[in-house]
């Protein structure tokens, strides 16, 4: 047997074979090259970053939003892209006047555009502390003076604090309470609306008119208006009002929800005060009432929900009492019975009397069930603690129907009509309103009579 053990030589691969295999090892050893970078950037490492960000001018926002999050590299790149001029001009759309580009929805096209470009910044900025995605957000957006308190000259004809809105709260969808305080602190420290808001709470309702309308529009366009569930409504609008006093809550309740001009969008004061007013007006203030009395927002009791009603009904002065009733009616049951029910408890029969008869005399202007009056009249009579309290209140409801009645039957025998003749009107329908009312509690004694037969 011939031995090999000294024997040196070299194999030789088949030939075949051996171009394919170095191209393979070439292959791989390009892949291994800045391996940290490469197996994050991919095929785009070859790529110059000015060819890069032309073909991001090709890819719409949900396309880069989804781009970024394919690594922490590609992300970084993007919040790089996003600051440059040709990014900015290419993600941050101003035509917010141009409210009906042809083939377009009204406003609808930037608005979802706004929605994306959110979503693309919370996926862009996922590792960044809350400070510091809300500073590079800053940087961004602080050129854009539709984005500003006051910085749009048209901000009634302007959808630039609408897009902003729709941008925090998809940015902010998911965040825990803590970062969204920090958010509110963050805005308030950009728009100084703290010291707007003492200035116009602290003045003379009406004299610093257009501050109230810039207020309005910033607090529900930026803040209120674009949340889906009632409990993130909630929470921003307790951020607003809580650090006030209850007397100045109840002011700047009503210039973000009160009734506004027609004309020119200004908070009006007098609307509650001269006349009575229809549902369009007050419905703003009800729902707003109502978000803060449901069990989602935790920082207010019934009681002091109740208190900012009462506080309400003398904003800026003391309001009509048919308007104070139908707030109440469009706030919902649980309000009105606990409104009620806290005249009752301190015993104030006369006031809760008069507020009963306007009651019934807003469900029949209004055409509601007049028998929705007498069950609420009767939950109240249970919370007096003696029947002679109780008797007291039921007597006093029928002298408050009496004096309404001649009150408004010596005024149109007075012949002091208006144009529209609504003093006899009024009469007309409060007579309407007291035969319904003791209508309904006929026909209860009547049915409870028949059962106990």
């Amino acid at each position: 047997m011939t031995s090999t053990a000294g024997t040196s030589y070299t194999l030789i691969p088949n030939q075949k074979h051996r171009r394919g295999n170095r191209r393979s090892k070439q292959h791989h050893d390009i892949l291994k090259t800045d391996s940290p970078s490469l197996s994050t950037l991919g095929y785009f490492k070859i790529l110059p970053l000015e060819i890069f960000q032309m073909v991001l001018n090709y890819l719409s926002v949900k396309d880069i939003s989804m781009l970024s999050m394919a690594s922490k590299t590609i992300s970084n790149h993007l919040i790089n892209y996003i600051s440059t001029p040709s990014g900015n001009r290419r993600l941050l759309l101003q035509d917010f006047h141009n409210l009906e580009l042809p083939g377009k929805r009204e406003g609808s096209y930037i608005l979802e555009h706004y929605k994306s470009l959110g979503l693309l910044l919370k996926r862009c900025t996922l590792l960044l502390p809350t400070k510091e995605r809300l500073k590079y957000i800053h940087k961004i957006f602080s050129e854009v003076s539709c984005f500003k308190l006051n910085g749009c000259p048209s901000p009634l004809h302007c959808l630039g604090l609408q897009c902003y809105g729709v941008f925090l709260q998809i940015l902010t969808a998911g965040w825990d309470e803590l970062e969204c305080h920090r958010v509110f602190n963050f805005l308030c420290e950009l728009s100084n609306l703290p010291r707007k808001v003492q200035t116009v709470v602290s003045s003379k309702p009406g004299s610093a008119r257009k501050l109230e309308l810039r207020i309005r529009l910033y607090c529900r366009s930026v803040l209120l208006n674009h949340w889906i569930h009632r409990s993130d409504c909630a929470f921003w609008l307790t951020r607003i009002l809580k650090p006030w006093p209850m007397v100045n809550q109840a002011r700047l309740l009503y210039i973000i929800f009160g009734p506004v001009s027609s004309l020119d969008g200004h908070v009006v004061w007098q609307k509650m005060i001269e006349g009575p007013t229809d549902e369009t007006s007050l419905k703003g203030l009800a729902d707003a009432i109502q978000l803060l009395y449901d069990t989602e927002a935790r920082e207010w009791t019934a009681d002091d929900v109740i208190s900012l009603v009462d506080e309400l009904s003398v904003v800026p002065q003391e309001w009509l009492m048919e308007n104070n009733a139908r707030l109440l009616i469009l706030s919902g049951n649980n309000i009105c019975f606990t409104f009620m029910a806290s005249k009752a408890v301190n015993r104030r029969a006369a006031e809760l009397a008069r507020l009963t008869v306007f009651l019934v005399l807003v469900r029949e202007k209004d055409l509601y069930c007049m028998d929705w009056a007498v069950k609420m009249m009767q939950k109240v009579c249970k919370v007096f603690s003696t029947p002679g309290e109780r008797n007291n209140f039921l007597q006093s409801v029928e002298n408050a129907f009496a004096h309404m009645v001649m009150d408004m039957l010596q005024a149109v025998l007075s012949g002091d009509r208006d144009e529209e003749d609504s003093t006899f009107l009024n009469l007309f329908h409060l007579v309407n309103a007291q035969a319904n009312f003791h209508k309904e509690i006929l026909y209860l004694t009547m049915r409870s009579n028949s059962s106990t037969v």
